[in-house]
C-alpha cells in the first residue's frame, strides 16, 4: 500500500478510461450524499420540533379535576369535584421520586374579551396564574428584569407579580420601567416585580408573553379560591420516569376524593415525557429510513464498481497472465484488484461527504438569515461526525465487497491462457 509503483499502477488503471470511471464512481458519491442529507434534514426537523421542548421540564405530567363518570360509595356519577391543598402535601409525602409538585390556578385569559388587568387609563385581558417558585423549573421562560416568584411571597402571601413583555407592550410606554409599578387585577393592587420573556415557539408563542404570575397562597386569598386547586404540574426525578409513577398517582387522588378506581375519566392528565418519548420515536423512524434509503443507493453504487472492475480485470486478463508468469503470487494480484476497488470507493464517497457538508452549511447560513419565528419547525440541520467516520468505514467495506469478485475472477486466470488472450 505504501509503494509508490503501487499508486502509480492504480492511477493508471482507473485514468485509462476517465468517463467511466467518473460514471462509476457517481453511485457511490451519490449513495453517501442522499445518506449524509437525509440524515442533516431528519436531524433539523428534529431541532425544529424539540424547541416546543426547549427549557420544559419534560419529565412532567399535568393533572386536573373532571367529573366522575361511575357511581362510588353512595356518591353519583357525574359528580363535579376540586383538587384541594391537602391534595399536594400528600402527593409530596405519598411520592418521595416526584420532584415538584406544583399546584396551579388561572383566572381568566387574554382571549375572553373581558378586561381583567388595569393600570391607569390602560385595560386589557390577561391570563393570571397563582404559582409557587418551582414553575420556573418547568416551564420555559427567561426573568430579563426583577425576578420571579419566591417562597417568602407565598408564606406572606405578598401581592406581587411578574408579568410578560406582551402586558408590557399593552399597559406600558416604550420605554416605561415596569419593575416597581402596580397593576388591578379585578380590581386587587399588585407591585410588579419581575418581567419574563417566554421561550416558547410556535403557534402559542405570543400568548405565552401575554400571562401574569402571582404566589398561589396570594391567589386563592384574594380571588376566593379557597384552598381549591385547578391542576397539579408534577414533575418526577431524573432516574423516573413520570409515565411509571403516573398509575400510582391517579390510583392516590381517586383514593383522595372517594373516586372508583376504574373511573378513568374522572382525573384528566397530560404526560408529557409519554409525548416527548413519541416524539423521540418518530426521529428515530427517520433516522432508520434515511439510512435504509441511502444505504440501497449505496449498494447500487458499489454493485456498479464491481461489474466495472470485473470489465477490468478482462480487459486487463494478459497483463494479469504476464505477471503470474513472472512469479506475482495470488495474494499480489488480489491486493491490487482490491486497493483499486477501495481507492475509487473511499474518493468518490469522501467526496459526496464533502459535497453533503457543503450544501448543509449553505442551508444553515440561509436559515440563519432568516427572520427569527420564520423557521421553527427546521433548525440547525447537521451530521454527528461519528456518521462520518461510520460512513468512512462503510466505505472501506464496500470498496472491499466490490472488488472481491474481480479479485477472485483475476487470480483464478491461468498464465497459459492469459497469454493466449488477444
Amino acid at each position: 500500500m505504501f509503494k509508490k509503483d503501487n499508486w502509480d499502477e492504480i492511477l493508471e488503471a482507473l485514468t485509462a478510461n476517465v468517463f467511466r470511471t467518473v460514471l462509476t464512481a457517481f453511485g457511490v458519491f451519490w449513495g453517501i450524499f442522499i445518506l449524509v442529507i437525509l440524515l442533516a434534514v431528519g436531524k433539523g426537523l428534529e431541532n425544529g420540533v424539540k424547541k416546543d421542548f426547549d427549557g420544559i421540564a419534560t419529565n412532567t405530567m399535568f393533572m386536573w379535576s373532571q367529573t366522575t363518570s361511575k357511581a362510588y360509595k353512595g356518591l353519583p356519577k357525574t359528580r363535579r369535584y376540586d383538587f384541594r391543598n391537602s391534595d399536594v402535601a400528600a402527593l409530596r409525602a405519598a411520592f418521595p421520586d416526584l420532584l415538584y409538585v406544583s399546584p396551579r390556578n388561572q383566572l381568566g385569559n387574554s382571549n375572553s374579551g373581558t378586561n381583567n388587568v388595569v393600570r391607569g387609563t390602560k385595560t386589557s385581558a390577561f391570563a393570571v396564574y397563582g404559582d409557587y417558585p418551582e414553575l420556573i423549573k418547568q416551564q420555559p421562560m427567561d426573568i430579563i428584569k426583577g425576578r420571579f416568584v419566591n417562597q417568602q411571597d407565598i408564606l406572606e402571601r405578598r401581592k406581587v407579580a411578574v408579568i410578560g413583555k406582551g402586558v408590557i407592550s399593552d399597559l406600558y410606554g416604550k420605554e416605561e420601567e415596569a419593575v416597581g409599578t402596580y397593576i388591578k387585577i379585578n380590581g386587587i393592587n399588585f407591585m410588579v416585580v419581575g418581567v419574563y420573556n417566554s421561550k416558547q415557539t410556535g403557534g402559542n408563542a405570543e400568548e405565552e408573553q401575554k400571562n401574569i404570575f402571582v404566589p398561589f397562597t396570594t391567589f386563592q386569598q384574594a380571588f376566593n379560591y379557597g384552598d381549591k386547586v385547578g391542576w397539579m404540574a408534577l414533575t418526577a426525578i431524573d432516574e423516573v420516569s413520570i409515565t411509571d409513577l403516573k398509575p400510582k398517582i391517579l390510583d392516590q387522588m381517586k383514593v383522595l376524593h372517594s373516586i372508583h378506581p376504574k373511573d378513568d375519566r374522572a382525573i384528566g392528565n397530560y404526560d408529557m415525557y409519554e409525548q416527548f418519548g413519541k416524539v423521540q420515536s418518530l426521529f428515530d423512524i427517520l433516522n432508520f429510513i434515511a439510512y435504509f434509503v441511502g444505504s440501497l443507493v449505496l449498494i447500487s453504487g458499489v454493485i456498479g464498481i464491481s461489474n466495472i472492475m470485473l470489465i477490468v480485470v478482462k480487459e486487463r486478463t494478459k497483463e494479469i497472465g504476464i505477471r503470474r508468469a513472472l512469479g506475482a503470487t495470488p495474494g499480489a494480484i488480489r491486493g491490487q484488484i482490491l486497493s483499486e476497488s477501495i481507492f475509487l470507493t473511499i474518493i468518490s464517497g469522501m467526496f459526496g461527504v464533502a459535497v453533503a457538508t457543503g450544501v448543509v452549511a449553505v442551508l444553515n447560513m440561509f436559515l440563519d438569515s432568516m427572520p427569527a419565528g420564520n423557521n421553527t419547525m427546521f433548525a440547525n440541520p447537521s451530521v454527528d461526525l461519528r456518521v462520518v467516520f461510520v460512513a468512512l468505514l462503510i466505505l472501506v467495506g464496500s470498496g472491499l465487497l466490490a472488488g472481491f469478485i474481480p479479485a477472485q475472477t483475476a487470480i483464478n486466470v491461468k498464465p497459459v491462457d492469459a497469454l493466449r488472450t488477444e
